[in-house]
C-alpha cells in the first residue's frame, strides 16, 4: 500500500446524491468503499461536509446571521457523519465519530491522541461539526484534521470531476487534466482546489492530496494503492 494512514475529505453533496437530505444507496456505497480500504489494512479518518443540508454562506446572503447559519451546517455535517457511521457499522467496521461540539449522546468529543488510538485499533473516525467555530471551511477542518492525526494524505472525492483540470472541463472544451501539480504550480495558475486557508496548510506543512472522482465505484481503494487516477498534489 502507498499509504499507512489517510484522511478521505468528502462534501455533503456527494451524501444527498446532489439533492436535499441523505441518499442511502449512495451512502451505502461509499461505506463498501470505505470498507475495502479497511480490509486492505489501511487506517482510515473521514471529515464531511454539510452541504445537503444547509451552507452558512448562502443562508447568509437569504439574510440569516451568518455565525447561526454556519452552527446550522455543523449539525447537518454530524448528520451525515451518523448517517456513514450505521452504513459502516452494518457492514461491519468499528466506527467512531468524533465532533468539535459536544454531542455526548451520538459522539465522542474530539480528542487527537484518541483518534490516532482509534485508528491504530482499526477502527474509522468520522470528524464532525466541522471546526466547531463559524467562518471555517470543511476544507481547512479536513487538513487540520489530517496533519493533527499525522495522516499521510489527504484524499479528496469529487462528484463530476476526476481530478484538477486547468479550467472547468464542464465549460471548456480544451482543459486539460494535470496527473500532478505542486502547491506553487497551481497557487500561479490560479486553481481553486481547495479554500486558500486549507491550501495554504497543506503547503506550509507539505501535506500531499490527491484530488479524484468517486466514480466508478471502487475508485477510493485505488488510490491508496497508488493508482494513477485523479491528481496529485504536493510540495514538489
Amino acid at each position: 500500500m502507498t499509504y499507512r494512514r489517510v484522511l478521505l475529505k468528502l462534501s455533503g453533496e456527494v451524501f444527498g446524491g446532489g439533492r436535499v437530505g441523505v441518499d442511502p444507496d449512495v451512502v451505502g456505497a461509499i461505506a463498501r468503499e470505505i470498507k475495502a480500504v479497511v480490509d486492505a489494512g489501511v487506517q482510515v479518518a473521514v471529515v464531511t461536509g454539510g452541504g445537503n443540508f444547509f451552507r452558512g454562506e448562502e443562508l447568509q446572503q437569504r439574510g440569516m446571521d451568518r455565525v447561526r447559519a454556519d452552527y446550522m451546517g455543523m449539525l447537518g455535517i454530524v448528520m451525515n457523519c451518523l448517517a456513514l457511521q450505521d452504513f459502516l457499522e452494518k457492514l461491519g467496521v468499528d466506527t467512531r465519530v468524533q465532533t468539535a461540539i459536544t454531542m455526548g449522546q451520538v459522539a465522542e468529543p474530539y480528542i487527537p491522541r484518541r483518534a490516532i488510538r482509534h485508528m491504530e485499533k482499526g477502527r474509522v473516525v468520522i470528524f464532525g461539526a466541522g471546526m466547531g467555530l463559524p467562518y471555517f471551511s470543511t476544507d481547512t477542518v479536513a487538513v487540520q484534521r489530517a496533519l493533527e492525526s499525522h495522516c499521510d494524505v489527504v484524499l479528496v472525492g469529487k462528484n463530476g470531476v476526476d481530478g484538477v483540470y486547468s479550467a472547468d472541463p464542464h465549460k471548456d472544451p480544451t482543459a486539460t487534466k494535470y496527473e500532478h501539480l505542486t502547491y506553487d504550480e497551481a497557487i500561479a495558475q490560479g486553481l481553486k482546489i481547495m479554500d486558500q486557508t486549507a491550501f495554504t496548510l497543506c503547503r506550509e506543512n507539505k501535506m500531499p492530496m490527491v484530488v479524484f472522482g468517486m466514480e466508478p465505484e471502487g475508485n477510493i481503494l485505488r488510490v491508496v494503492r497508488g493508482e494513477r487516477i485523479g491528481t496529485l498534489v504536493s510540495a514538489g
